[in-house]
């Protein structure tokens, strides 16, 4: 499946901007998954300081402001073919270690109701079928409801308050796989939807290591394994590591923040 994606973040600043560095992640790579046909990254109020890629093989694009600027436009745009390998992202590894992602995050937190979940999931031989009962179950526990977490809600929070997003399901899913014994990582990145081309925001879900597959996902939000209408961008221990952007900012103006993306055929 050919995709067109187009994803802009616009900052404005009620006063001019001292100066601000943003950690920008939003170059895909090609994969078993996807093939990145061409992409391009155009920032308007700003300037591509350099790009290297990180110990999860992230390309990080690092965008500073124009100093006095009161507007910086980031957009990020190209086509994807993606492959359908029913989630399966397979053998692949970067810097970090598989033990790795076994280690919990202030947003992948085991409490009790974390360490219930990861009971459905056996600790010797995980296997599919008992992940996507976890994953089923997660959805029933947190229904997706927008407006009732934030970014640094930790994965028990959005559990017991029984209410989450895309972001949250990801990270409780995570942090039940890694009480399991099952390495675990956050994936960021896009989804073409069927019932629209305009979105708010990009999308998230999680994916576990298995011996005898490797990496694959799991879309809590949506109740599957990622397929051709995926794409993926970034991976990390939880979001802030695949965050689409980060960074800081100098100054004391007030900044207001909007997202335009769209993902289509």
């Amino acid at each position: 499946m050919l995709l067109n994606i187009s994803h802009t973040t616009r900052y404005t600043y009620n006063q001019p901007m001292n100066y601000s560095l943003q950690k920008v992640r939003l170059r895909p790579t090609s994969s078993a998954m996807q093939t990145v046909l061409d992409w391009k990254l155009d920032i308007a109020g700003g300037k591509d300081e350099l790009s290297y890629t990180d110990h999860h093989q992230n390309t990080v694009d690092l965008v500073s402001s124009i100093p006095g600027t009161t507007s910086l436009e980031i957009t990020a745009s190209g086509t994807v073919e993606t492959h359908d390998t029913h989630g399966v992202f397979g053998c692949v590894y970067d810097a970090a270690p598989l033990w790795y992602f076994l280690q919990d995050t202030k947003l992948t937190n085991r409490g009790k109701g974390i360490m219930r979940l990861s009971n459905l999931v056996s600790k010797d031989a995980p296997t599919l079928d008992e992940l996507h009962t976890m994953s089923t179950d997660i959805l029933k526990a947190v229904p997706y409801t927008l407006g009732k977490t934030y970014s640094d809600t930790p994965a028990e929070a959005a559990l017991n308050g029984a209410h989450g997003v895309c972001q949250d399901h990801a990270h409780i899913f995570i942090a039940a796989a890694r009480n399991a014994g099952i390495p675990a990582r956050y994936v960021s990145g896009y989804l073409m939807m069927n019932d629209r081309i305009d979105q708010d925001a990009s999308h998230a879900w999680a994916e576990v290591h298995l011996d005898t597959i490797g990496w694959v996902g799991f879309d809590v939000s949506n109740g599957i394994s990622p397929d051709e209408r995926y794409v993926r961008i970034a991976t990390g221990l939880d979001s802030q590591d695949a965050a689409p952007i980060s960074g800081l900012r100098l100054g004391s103006s007030d900044e207001t923040m909007i997202v335009s993306l769209q993902v289509q055929q």
